[in-house]
């Protein structure tokens, strides 16, 4: 599904990775969000460097940064919120009785390459004697820590996770995402959608481009943000600050599209990132105390597909609101983190490996059941 050829891409993929750099090698994560405890920094390997996380079991993580986290404490939050309890209840033991044994097995001493921080992380086209060469030196630099990827997906990740189970990867199902594409056959075939695009021209909020953000409008999108993915979501989410957002805005990791209402205070905005033909939105946020008449998370998700059209990108709109994405032609992929653990002592091969066969074996069938 890339768009890009694959010398664009590495060069486009190389320069970001550059300026994500810049901004978060060397200073302290929670600047940019107040949960975030990590080492990031930059593997540069045969002329291309990819972001790196490097943990050692801190408490309290966000998700992105935290295999516990997202095994254990985001999965008890996602089974009460969707899953029935006759069937979540005691599955909830089995995952606070296995949270345990991964923490006892100290699976956040983890390395995440490819970590750029967000939700999704997207990929830049399989080059597998660098995947091989990275892997290498990955594992000399931290011979201590599990090896991890984020963000692979069945469906445009096919390539990767082959490379990366050859090498000796276990694969671990995360959770659902929807992806996008031929997206003006799917204008043509999905009214929600087309409706969703229609409503851009007919709003009454003035929309802008990120290009007249102001300080007090940074505030005002950590504020928006917070309140739609913390407040009504999770707090395991990153608790992103004005400060990540107007560096990565500034740098161009991130390219917004707002709305403003007649006083001219943002009350929706979206920060969309893009890599290699791929684009999927980490920041969105809105006044959830306005009226739903108002259609502001449509507004958003229209200002998305208007772009991924504009640039004849696909787009990887990860999990949540699935009813929403699927209405609009989403096709759902399973989403997995690639594990190296060969290297780690037995407690924790065992861990990653009975946790891999539940995902499996158990939670795959429940993202398809509930639709996660």
């Amino acid at each position: 599904m890339n768009t890009l050829p694959p010398n664009q891409s590495t060069t486009t993929f190389t320069s970001s990775a550059a300026a994500f750099g810049v901004i978060h090698c060397g200073t302290d994560p929670r600047v940019f969000a107040d949960n975030l405890r990590t080492e990031v920094a930059l593997l540069m390997v045969d002329g291309r460097s990819l972001p790196v996380t490097v943990n050692d079991g801190e408490k309290g993580n966000a998700w992105v940064c935290s295999p516990l986290t997202t095994y254990c404490d985001y999965a008890l939050e996602e089974l009460h919120r969707n899953v029935h309890p006759i069937i979540g209840a005691p599955l909830g033991l089995v995952c606070r009785a296995y949270g345990r044994v991964l923490e006892r097995a100290v699976i956040d001493r983890a390395v995440t390459l490819n970590n750029w921080l967000l939700s999704t992380n997207l990929y830049p086209p399989l080059d597998s004697p660098w995947l091989e060469n990275l892997v290498q030196n990955a594992r000399e630099r931290w011979p201590q820590h599990a090896l991890w990827f984020r963000s692979l997906n069945s469906i445009l990740n096919q390539d990767w996770i082959a490379a990366l189970a050859a090498q000796g990867f276990q694969m671990v199902p995360s959770r659902q995402v929807y992806l996008f594409d031929d997206l003006p056959s799917k204008v043509k075939r999905h009214q929600g959608l087309k409706r969703d695009l229609m409503l851009l021209s007919k709003t009454s909020m003035k929309r802008t481009d990120g290009s007249d953000f102001t300080q007090a409008d940074y505030l005002r999108i950590q504020t928006l943000y917070r309140r739609l993915y913390l407040e009504k979501y999770s707090m395991l989410n990153p608790r992103y600050t004005a400060r990540f957002i107007e560096r990565w805005h500034a740098a161009g990791l991130l390219r917004f599209h707002g709305f403003r209402d007649n006083a001219g205070e943002l009350q929706a905005v979206v920060g969309i990132f893009a890599q290699d033909g791929m684009l999927t939105a980490p920041i969105v946020g809105y006044e959830t105390a306005l009226p739903q008449s108002l259609g502001m998370y449509r507004l958003l998700m229209a200002c998305v597909f208007e772009q991924a059209m504009a640039t004849g990108s696909n787009i990887n709109l990860s999990a949540g609101a699935a009813h929403f994405k699927r209405l609009r032609g989403g096709t759902p992929a399973i989403e997995y983190s690639a594990v190296l653990v060969s290297h780690m002592p037995k407690s924790t091969r065992r861990a990653v490996g009975v946790l891999s066969a539940l995902t499996n074996k158990i939670g795959v069938p429940l993202m398809r059941r509930f639709k996660l």
